[in-house]
């Protein structure tokens, strides 16, 4: 009963490290509370984020901030249609001193790195950041240099330009944990953003927010998430959000069971994020469409008929009878 009482414990200064956190988000962000909360339940259960958006709703800002407030090693690639694999990975150098190679490591040797723009890389280069996505190491010349604990990678996508981009196979897709889609703000959160930088003074610089939350705490907060409680009818319910699917008339290709561990995951770390030790119903609700919508290929009518996957993802989760 004690482990009990002391976890208990653990999940109250959790709770304000993360009410921190979300009020550092705000200080500098209008609005976007459910965009931030997916964003920190995907860091929190140790996933891949890819965040789409048109120009201009702070993308890049949201992904930045994160990565101050947790006290880690950031880095940032612009993607462009020139990019090589080596520019991400690094390279290995002839040290005429020595008279042998040394590496030198690219920018996706950090903790939490941005990748902006994914889309507008080729092939090659988009191949090789899933590679170490996946895999998390980098072989280069028959060496293998592993990634840190806390490897996160946030990754941007503009949905409207077609021109000079490299559309993401579906199948590398499946890679990303969660696809959050950034939405325009409400009138009023338009207003208070003009007021902001009318008044210039309420407006918060990037360099002078600081981390609210250590590499360590955060790795120390995913081993609480093996102790999320998750009951065996709310298993069953993921299960048949999943299979839901695979049987839609709507749907030409389904979600896989990597989908379900991922919705789990996510439920279970977004429980945390709420200072809970148990899953609701509720919870897996919320993860839901963004774990599945990147996931899905709709069919040609489907498609035709003007639904998005996020709209078809919706529609079968309210299908499934939600556990009492």
């Amino acid at each position: 009963m004690e482990e009990n009482t002391e976890q208990r414990v653990d999940l109250t200064l959790f709770s304000e490290k993360i009410q921190e956190l979300k009020d550092r988000i705000a200080s500098v962000i209008v609005g976007q509370e459910q965009t931030v909360d997916l964003v920190l339940t995907a860091i929190l259960a140790n996933g891949h984020v890819l965040i789409e958006g048109v120009p201009g709703v702070a993308k890049t800002l949201l992904a930045r901030l994160v990565a101050r407030l947790v006290d880690a090693d950031f880095s940032r690639i612009q993607f462009t249609p020139d990019l090589m694999p080596s520019d991400v990975l690094g390279t290995t150098v002839f040290n005429m001193k020595t008279n042998d190679f040394d590496f030198h490591q690219g920018p996706v040797f950090a903790d939490v790195i941005l990748v902006d723009e994914i889309n507008r890389a080729p092939a090659k280069t988009q191949a090789a950041l899933f590679e170490v996505m996946e895999e998390r190491q980098v072989s280069i010349d028959g060496t293998t240099y592993p990634m840190g604990e806390l490897y996160t990678i946030l990754a941007t996508q503009n949905p409207v330009e077609q021109e000079g981009t490299y559309k993401l196979p579906e199948a590398q897709l499946d890679r990303f944990l969660m696809k959050i889609t950034m939405d325009y703000p409400s009138l009023d959160e338009e207003v208070s953003i003009l007021e902001r930088h009318h008044t210039n003074a309420s407006l918060v610089k990037l360099e002078d927010v600081t981390p609210a939350i250590t590499k360590a705490e955060l790795l120390s907060l995913r081993s609480v998430m093996n102790q999320v409680f998750v009951d065996r009818t709310l298993l069953q319910y993921i299960a048949l959000i999943v299979q839901q699917t695979r049987t839609s008339k709507a749907v030409y290709l389904g979600a896989s069971p990597r989908a379900s561990v991922a919705m789990l995951q996510a439920s279970k770390a977004y429980a945390l994020l709420q200072g809970r030790d148990f899953v609701t119903p509720e919870d897996i609700k919320f993860v839901a469409s963004s774990v599945l919508q990147h996931r899905l290929i709709l069919t040609a009518e489907a498609e035709m008929e003007g639904y998005s996957p996020v709209k078809v993802t919706q529609r079968l989760i309210d299908k499934v009878e939600v556990p009492k």
